[in-house]
């Protein structure tokens, strides 16, 4: 938790930052996640903080609800509920996953989906080096199964000494260079 807790803050305040600055006329905006315009992608992003708090609350998984354009309250909520030392024990009712296996996956979906938004809306991002790490680290030993449950793509190939931000979008088959 100690080692967590501040990886996941800065990575949500991050992802606030990103969603802050995006533009209503920019909803319709495709983005580097194929499924998702830029609204959806924030409709996403509020539905992972609300989930995650859920979870952290050993609550049940949730459905994603409509838009709300709350995410950076959303994620200050989701914060809150991990914030709390029982929030990492044991073993997740609704996901049967360790809770510290959820954490990493909400770290996963914020470094991630900022960088998607910004791509997306012409904004600069550069996640946090501790964060990167850490979504790279968890990313590797979990990406075929994220493959299998629809989570990541088919890899994009990088060079082998590609900057670790283009090694992680495209082991989970996001291609670095996208551009809208």
């Amino acid at each position: 938790m100690e080692d967590m807790m501040p990886l996941m803050t800065r990575a949500a305040e991050r992802t606030a930052g990103v969603v802050r600055a995006v533009r209503p006329e920019q909803f319709g905006l495709s983005t580097p996640c194929a499924k998702f315009d830029v609204k959806d992608l924030i409709n996403h992003l509020e539905w992972v903080a609300e989930m995650f708090e859920s979870l952290g609350r050993k609550g049940p998984s949730i459905e994603q609800g409509p838009y709300a354009g709350d995410f950076p309250e959303r994620a200050e909520r989701m914060l809150s509920a991990w914030s709390r030392r029982e929030a990492w024990e044991g073993t997740s009712p609704a996901m049967g996953l360790p809770m510290t296996a959820l954490a990493q996956m909400y770290l996963v979906d914020m470094v991630v989906h900022a960088w998607d938004l910004a791509r997306a809306t012409g904004q600069e991002y550069e996640p946090d080096p501790a964060a990167l790490s850490q979504a790279m680290d968890f990313t590797a030993q979990m990406v075929e199964m994220g493959r299998q449950r629809g989570a990541f793509g088919p890899p994009v190939a990088v060079a082998d000494d590609a900057p670790q931000f283009d090694r992680l979008l495209g082991m989970i088959g996001r291609d670095p260079a996208w551009t809208p």
